[in-house]
């Protein structure tokens, strides 16, 4: 009886708030569809899975994918390489789109303000292709721009692309060039919400804008930055190939090839789909582990997190 007292008050409050379970309809149908559907196919990382005879009828070979990936000789140097420019990514990248915010946020002409904004989030929506193929350009030898101011100041021209010590620089900055404006749109949201009494209360005390930044606006928004930092420590290790792959050549292969390059070669280039699986799995533990560790930890020292 309980029950169906709780299920008729939730078709109620469903058919009060239809307008928001409606918008929230597709990313929940999107979520089903590409996250919880294919969770089965975890099983294949136990299997030497063959297309013929499905997920159920492949032969299993319980820990072999994953022995077979930890005896490999490059291992370490795919999880190193993903490791290394995760951790360069999180700490390069994750100030830059709080900075721009409160940069953003202090603009007191509305016209410079918008025109600001679009000018950054105009290169989110640049797609991986058209972006690796401007770097190339920016980079090129001998045409590139970069190039023709060095040899401008006398010095010698770089092959930015097959240099593997510019890899790195190169996926992060691009990385952040077309993202910080994206990324800080949550925290403009956040600071438009901070109380104005506390702001005006601070000018009165003879506080300068620096000090009203850092002691009212900063922690007014620490929740979000605190809650979008464990996200992002998280995907630390989920790095897409499909930026890196394009980026990829002979020259940098030893420091461009990541777990998820690793993967889609061997996949579905070698047809290994048992263990690209292994491998995707123990990223993904992985990612889980780190999430947990940065949950914890922001728990006990900012008060904040995600569970």
């Amino acid at each position: 009886m309980h029950v169906l007292l709780q299920v008729k008050r939730s078709l109620k409050l469903m058919k009060r708030h239809w307008q928001f379970y409606l918008l929230i309809s597709l990313p929940l149908l999107y979520i089903i569809v590409f996250c919880y559907v294919p969770m089965p196919g975890v099983l294949m990382a136990f299997e030497r899975y063959s297309p013929s005879k499905g997920l159920f009828g492949s032969e299993w070979v319980g820990l072999r994918n994953f022995k077979q990936f930890f005896a490999s000789p490059s291992n370490t140097r795919i999880i190193w390489n993903t490791l290394r420019i995760g951790l360069y990514s999180l700490i390069a990248g994750f100030p830059i789109p709080i900075i721009l915010a409160i940069a953003v946020n202090e603009v007191a002409n509305k016209r410079f303000k918008k025109t600001v904004q679009m000018v950054t989030y105009a290169p989110y929506f640049i797609s991986t292709v058209v972006l690796v193929g401007i770097l190339s350009q920016i980079t090129d030898p001998r045409l590139g721009i970069l190039n023709k101011i060095i040899e401008l100041f006398g010095g010698n021209a770089i092959h930015f692309m097959g240099d593997p010590n510019m890899f790195d620089h190169l996926y992060v900055w691009s990385g952040i060039w077309q993202g910080a404006g994206y990324s800080s749109v949550i925290y403009i949201a956040a600071l438009a919400g901070v109380s104005k009494e506390l702001q005006e209360a601070a000018v009165v005390d003879g506080a300068t804008r620096w000090e009203r930044i850092w002691h009212v606006d900063l922690p007014s928004i620490r929740p979000q930055i605190v809650i979008l930092l464990i996200f992002n420590v998280g995907n630390i290790l989920n790095i897409g190939y499909e930026k890196v792959y394009l980026m990829q050549n002979d020259l940098n292969i030893q420091k461009s090839e990541i777990i998820s390059t690793f993967v889609y070669k061997v996949g579905l280039v070698n047809a290994d789909y048992g263990f690209s699986a292994a491998v995707g799995l123990f990223n993904a533990l992985i990612s889980i582990i780190l999430i947990m560790i940065a949950n914890a930890v922001a728990k006990k020292t900012a008060e904040t997190s995600i569970w």
